[in-house]
């Protein structure tokens, strides 16, 4: 951890493309859709093109009384200005807190309550569709990216105030707010810290400074509420790697783009790869270029790996998993390259990076953790969040002794110190082993797949969920074949991929799941 705390100043996002743009300002930032704020011609600007548009909105929020230490709430349509305004926010030393488009407006409210009356940065349509009426009680002033409303206020009438000076605020106090995944229930808002951002940014740095040897164009697909895009942007805007931002992951969008393009890099979600994976077989050879795939968020399986690694022309790509939470970032780091089989363990996940995060597994009974007795999986890094905003005693039991969070998952460690994980704590089913490798196993052994999400039904019985390839019928000759081996299961319930409850960053909500198929235990 010494590594993450040396000459650690803090990230500060309010002047990232402002310091980005001294050194590389004719760099490219490109988007596959239009922005609220200042739509750029061509869907692409210059790095100081950006950095202006930051210095602008931070200037519009200060017109609106916005000052340092206010909390900012942007809540609206999925865009990178969500991201941009982030950093306006910042640059007037107030900190943002970001909301995904996809919750629910009942949810986002409650959110808003607990950030204690922020201002709110939204657009007309989702405060008219989707927010409550009563969320003009819970803030300070509402503030309109498009659109119009009679208790709201729209940035665009603010175009020519006067610039305001960037605030720099002390590294260890609050700089950004985001919410955890909600897989398991409510989120939990996650307090960042100017040092704990950049304590995440240095391990991701040094993780690809041996790979990236040569600009390359990264592309991100990314949430943009997620603390993991402003250090993934913070890697490629420092180094002066154009950048290309996507919104929409469907993959006759990517294609085109990609196709046109090359990117060297590819950042995303590990169920956006796994939609891409027929990229692989377009003859314009969108993935050629792809010297370095990196996910974060969760392990991803070996089936969609392998056939991405080979989808590149490059001499010897990579794919970068990190294994880490939205309260610690990264924890742990592998890679793979072509001589990975789609029959690996796709539940090891690597290493701890070495000075900077530690990782532990604890006995759940008192017996050794191993493959058949998984144990908690705890991690230990300077990047771990402040608190949970409005709810410092759900922080608490997750901490241990001597810093030590509790990650929510279970697993092992092997003699040399590979981390395998092999479950979410509420997602264990007693009795069957790994639902993850069983899943890693049946997309490995079926094509026509492309998610397979094993839950916990009544009396404890594991039911696999099935999403096929064109929502074509399940072939059940060949799901019986696939099965062969593994751990009795219930009979498959098919369901179309958009038809699963999913988190912003595409992660399945396993126990809504369970509760929408009407699988609730009801001894749980």
């Amino acid at each position: 951890m010494f590594l993450q705390r040396m000459a650690n100043r803090g990230i500060r996002l309010g002047t990232l493309f402002e310091r980005a743009a001294a050194r590389y300002p004719a760099n490219l930032v490109i988007l596959d859709h239009d922005l609220d704020l200042t739509p750029w011609p061509g869907r692409r600007a210059t790095v100081a093109e950006v950095a202006d548009t930051v210095d602008d909105y931070a200037a519009r929020l200060w017109a609106c009384g916005v000052r340092p230490m206010d909390r900012v709430v942007v809540h609206k349509s999925d865009a990178f200005d969500i991201t941009l305004l982030a950093c306006a926010a910042a640059r007037v030393g107030a900190v943002p807190v970001l909301l995904s488009p996809t919750l629910d407006g009942g949810t986002a409210a409650e959110l808003i309550r607990r950030t204690e009356r922020p201002f709110l940065v939204t657009d007309a349509v989702t405060l008219v569709n989707e927010l409550p009426a009563d969320v003009f009680g819970l803030t300070r002033a509402v503030l309109l990216t498009s659109g119009e409303h009679e208790n709201a206020l729209a940035l665009s009438a603010l175009a020519d105030v006067d610039r305001v000076p960037a605030v720099t605020m002390p590294p260890e106090r609050p700089a950004l707010i985001t919410h955890t995944s909600g897989t398991t229930g409510t989120p939990k808002l996650a307090v960042h810290t100017g040092r704990s951002l950049e304590a995440r940014y240095r391990p991701q740095a040094a993780a690809v400074a041996p790979v990236l040897r040569r600009r390359e164009t990264v592309a991100m697909h990314v949430s943009f509420v997620h603390s993991r895009l402003f250090t993934a942007l913070a890697i490629s805007l420092l180094r002066g790697l154009p950048i290309v931002v996507l919104a929409d992951a469907r993959r006759e969008n990517v294609a085109d783009l990609f196709a046109r393009l090359r990117p060297g890099v590819l950042e995303a979600h590990p169920n956006s790869f796994v939609e891409w994976e027929e990229l692989a077989a377009d003859p314009r050879g969108p993935l050629a270029n792809v010297k370095l795939f990196s996910s974060t968020f969760d392990a991803i399986h070996p089936r969609t790996v392998h056939r991405l690694l080979r989808a590149s022309r490059r001499r010897n790509p990579l794919f970068g998993q990190l294994y880490g939470q939205s309260e610690v970032g990264p924890a742990v780091v592998r890679t793979f390259s072509r001589r990975r089989s789609p029959e690996s363990d796709g539940r090891c996940v690597g290493f701890p990076f070495p000075g900077m995060t530690g990782v532990r597994v604890v006995s759940r009974d008192g017996n050794p953790p191993t493959r058949t007795n998984p144990g908690y999986i705890e991690v230990r890094s300077e990047g771990r969040v402040l608190t949970y905003l409005g709810e410092p005693e759900r922080y608490a039991a997750q901490l241990s002794e001597g810093g030590w969070w509790r990650m929510g998952d279970v697993g092992y460690r092997t003699a040399w110190g590979c981390v395998h994980l092999l479950d979410r704590e509420v997602d264990l089913i007693e009795g069957f082993g790994s639902t993850l490798a069983a899943e890693d196993v049946l997309l490995g052994r079926m094509t026509d797949l492309v998610e397979v999400v094993i839950v916990r039904g009544t009396a404890g019985r594991a039911v696999p969920v099935v999403c096929t390839r064109g929502d074509k019928p399940l072939d059940l000759a060949a799901w019986t074949a696939a099965a062969a081996g593994l751990p009795p299961m219930a009979d498959p319930v098919q369901r179309r991929l958009h038809e699963l409850p999913q988190t912003a960053t595409t992660k399945i909500k396993r126990l809504e799941l369970a509760r929408l198929l009407d699988l609730g235990d009801d001894d749980d």
